[in-house]
């Protein structure tokens, strides 16, 4: 019975991770309807109502939960068997599945991937950008990366940056008309660009340093956004201060479109690291990208 239900439960993996029938059959390569009357059949012969489905969402019962979570980690183990054994006889391919945040993709992340796939051509990487501490099991994920302080004790990590500068920034056309704070207690009284992330619950206080001294700063401002792409632009475009990783507007300061201000004050952030479970076992491929990613001073 195991041996004819290995493929329905792969399929009911996509369907759970995906929460939809239409997603999950294209990534399968089969029609939806094809795919309801699999997990139709596959909860008849459990005798378990699996899912949960609306018009409009699917989602997994409890008895759903806990099938998948005992399922996924002998699913990836199958997986990384195959590929391990593939790997002795071919080149090194397979489908890599990341997420990372926004702030690590383009100048971290993505230069370092761009060299591993052209060496690579079997090699494919699917990378997803998402803000939310993700559980990289749960959600079907090979690996997260994210900044150190963010990733559980219990998983491998190994760093892909140095710690990163911070700075404070201002385009010279906001400069020009509300000049620049001399401290960081003049900060409240300027137009400031929020950043609200998932993983906050509200909007990012501005934390400050400076030997021993640490404040932490609410600002306010006309914009607030969920991206730091959108909170650099509003910069650039005059219509505030911004609080952002140094490395993302480090053009925009060469080309003076922006300003550093208030250098002193600005910590770094935690370097970023590649995360994934202990248990796994790395086919070839995922090693390499390992070793490409991998930061050395």
């Amino acid at each position: 019975m195991l041996r004819g239900n290995l493929d329905d439960m792969a399929a009911f993996v996509e369907v759970a991770t995906e929460k939809s029938f239409t997603r999950a059959a294209a990534k399968l390569n089969i029609s939806p309807s094809a795919l309801s009357q699999i997990m139709k059949n596959l909860e008849e012969r459990l005798g378990l109502r699996l899912l949960n489905r609306t018009t409009r969402s699917v989602t997994t019962t409890e008895s759903g939960e806990r099938l998948l979570a005992a399922f996924i980690p002998m699913l990836h183990a199958m997986q990384a068997q195959v590929e391990a054994l593939k790997a002795e006889r071919d080149a090194p391919e397979g489908v890599i599945r990341l997420t990372t945040s926004e702030s690590a993709i383009d100048t971290i992340i993505w230069p370092k991937l761009r060299k591993l796939l052209n060496d690579y051509p079997g090699i494919n990487i699917e990378l997803d950008v998402d803000s939310r501490l993700v559980d990289i099991v749960a959600e079907g994920y090979d690996a997260g990366i994210r900044l150190t302080d963010a990733i559980d004790k219990d998983m491998i990590s190994i760093p892909v940056s140095d710690v990163l500068p911070v700075c404070i920034v201002g385009a010279p056309s906001y400069l020009a008309r509300f000049g620049s704070p001399e401290k960081p207690e003049d900060l409240p009284h300027h137009r400031c660009i929020n950043l609200r992330l998932p993983t906050l619950g509200g909007v990012y206080v501005w934390e400050l340093r400076e030997a021993e001294r640490e404040i932490k700063i609410k600002v306010s401002g006309q914009c607030i956004f969920n991206t730091l792409y959108n909170v650099i632009q509003a910069c650039v475009d005059g219509f505030g201060l911004a609080y952002v990783p140094q490395h993302q507007v480090q053009a925009h300061i060469d080309n003076h479109r922006l300003v550093p201000l208030l250098t002193a004050w600005t910590p770094p952030f935690p370097a970023y690291h590649l995360y994934y479970p202990s248990r796994r076992q790395p086919s070839r491929a995922f090693k390499l990208m390992v070793e490409a990613l991998r930061f050395s001073a």
